[in-house]
């Protein structure tokens, strides 16, 4: 089932244009990750999602709805990236107060806010003040607004901004677990190693365009490279894989990088090793990291610009 779907959205603020015709969807259950520099047009996306920016064209829709549907309205989660909550509430108050905007009955906010709290990892400060919060605890309580009402989307920005690297494991889990409960999660990060550990799909957006899109497994895949490694004493036929005209150079812990070049394939490889009574221990694609794609996908629109 789609539950995020645009199609040729664009949004123009005077002569700016902050999207040049973005058209992505997003299923059920699914984590995907939108990364791209400050300014490339991510959160304009987000408010048009959200109903808040109405697009100058195109179209979007949200739980098969078009976006702004007040009726649906309950059944998202929004983050904000610079939220400000209220310093005077305490965790409970905030949730509280958010809870009763939400419409939400008094038995129902009494039950799922000490829940939130506990889920998000600060209900030992759920009665502290929030200015005696840190970043990072207050970034917890914005995911914990945002699962309030139980919803079926959330909208993430920077969700593990300014928290520490045992936090940000902890809400990688939770929004695995989000996952398996069949929520949809959409989420905006500069964090990009956050976003590979944890997105089913990722977008890279430039300058208001969609530059790249895909699985992590499918980006990061440097075609053409092969890491290769023998059972231990063994000795890798370097020469005899040369010959058959493959490049070939030392790597990390005692493994190869073999290349392929064109109408070769690495079966050839592994067929000589087995020949020479060699035991394959170790035979993966290299791929590169999604920080390096991202770079790339930037630098070649800067390019073309």
């Amino acid at each position: 089932m789609t539950v995020i779907q645009t199609a040729a959205v664009r949004k123009n603020y005077g002569a700016v244009q902050a999207l040049k015709g973005v058209s992505l969807t997003v299923e059920r259950g699914e984590i995907y990750g939108l990364l791209g520099r400050n300014g490339a047009g991510k959160t304009t996306l987000v408010k048009i999602l959200l109903g808040i920016v109405r697009p100058s064209g195109g179209s979007a829709e949200l739980l098969n709805r078009p976006t702004g549907t007040v009726s649906i309205r309950s059944r998202i989660g929004y983050l904000a990236e610079d939220h400000r909550f209220p310093e005077y509430h305490t965790g409970q108050s905030l949730l509280d107060f958010y809870g009763m905007l939400l419409g939400m009955r008094r038995a129902d906010r009494r039950r799922r806010i000490p829940q939130m709290l506990e889920l998000a990892g600060i209900a030992h400060r759920g009665k502290s003040k929030i200015r005696t919060y840190s970043k990072g605890m207050r970034q917890r309580l914005g995911i914990a607004q945002a699962l309030l009402q139980n919803p079926d989307v959330l909208l993430l920005d920077e969700p593990t901004d300014g928290v520490d690297p045992l936090g940000r494991s902890q809400i990688r889990t939770l929004l695995q677990q989000l996952k398996e409960e069949g929520k949809t999660i959409f989420l905006n990060s500069h964090l990009l190693s956050e976003v590979e550990l944890i997105s089913d799909r990722v977008a890279i957006m430039e300058l208001g365009e969609l530059v790249r899109e895909g699985t992590v497994e499918d980006l990061t895949r440097k075609e053409g490279q092969y890491l290769i490694g023998l059972a231990a004493g063994e000795e890798f036929p370097g020469e005899a894989v040369r010959q058959l005209g493959y490049q070939l150079a030392p790597a990390a812990d005692g493994l190869w990088l073999v290349t392929i070049g064109a109408n070769q394939t690495i079966d050839q490889v592994v067929d000589l090793l087995h020949r020479n009574g060699l035991h394959l221990r170790h035979l993966v694609e290299k791929r590169a990291r999604l920080e390096d794609i991202f770079l790339e996908a930037v630098a070649t629109e800067a390019l073309e610009a």
